[in-house]
């Protein structure tokens, strides 16, 4: 009777530990028995009937999927390759599981398709100059296209745009012809001025003709301390009338 008891034990104990699931705090896990979903379990140490239960684990966090490079027309008919990432996490653990076969697949070629058709529809200036936008309007389409299988897109980035090579030196070109092109406005406005301190600077030396007397003198003395050499200064003698004082 002792052999069959140890026998008996022995099957039970094989039959428990057969039946013990482990989950993470990040895992979920979908209950099917006989094939019938029968509920979900949380995280902590679990047990399933052997054979009848089977789990399947669902994670639920956040996680990137890289979307491969897509050759895109824009609207203006200019070819370009663009990649990006997508941000996902799973908010229904049993949807993820049975409403489709394989949520992170499909939702990688969900994303393909989203990024041709909206950025098909834009230009290539707002291509590379409000990504913000585009990237809102990726992440609301594909949220809402995932939302029947549980699945919640957080976040759509584009990385890389990839222009032809003659786009790319059109594009130098026009950089460098816009920035000589601030650089002579720069220099215009600097001119302009300039001018206008000069000539109000003139109106005041007019007015007092000692200012230019005393302009003079500290010109001279400037070169004199920053040059050795002698320099020759030629100085008109209407200058210095108003220094020279009258004999009596």
């Amino acid at each position: 009777m002792g052999p069959i008891l140890g026998i008996v034990g022995g099957v039970i104990v094989l039959f428990i530990l057969m039946g013990l699931r482990t989950l993470y705090e990040y895992q979920r896990g979908v209950i099917f028995r006989l094939g019938k979903y029968s509920g979900m379990k949380g995280p902590g140490l679990r047990f399933i009937i052997p054979f009848i239960d089977q789990m399947v684990k669902v994670d639920l966090r956040t996680i990137a999927r890289d979307v491969p490079p897509q050759d895109i027309i824009t609207r203006d008919n200019v070819t370009v390759q663009v990649n990006a990432v997508v941000f996902m996490r799973v908010v229904n653990p049993d949807k993820a599981i049975l409403e489709v076969d394989n949520y992170l697949y499909n939702t990688s070629q969900l994303s393909q398709t989203t990024l041709r058709s909206v950025l098909g529809q834009a230009d290539l200036d707002d291509l590379l100059t409000k990504r913000d936008h585009l990237n809102d309007e990726l992440q609301t389409i594909l949220d809402a296209d995932t939302d029947p299988w549980g699945v919640k897109v957080t976040k759509v980035e584009i990385k890389h745009v990839d222009l032809p090579a003659d786009m790319q030196r059109a594009m130098a070109k026009q950089a460098e012809a816009e920035r000589e092109r601030r650089a002579k406005v720069i220099h215009a406005q600097g001119e302009f001025e300039a001018s206008i301190k000069l000539a109000e600077a003139a109106g005041v030396l007019q007015k007092e003709p000692a200012a230019l007397q005393l302009r003079y003198l500290q010109t001279l003395a400037e070169i004199s301390t920053e040059h050795s050499s002698t320099v020759i200064f030629p100085v008109p003698i209407e200058m210095l009338r108003g220094l020279i004082k009258e004999a009596p």
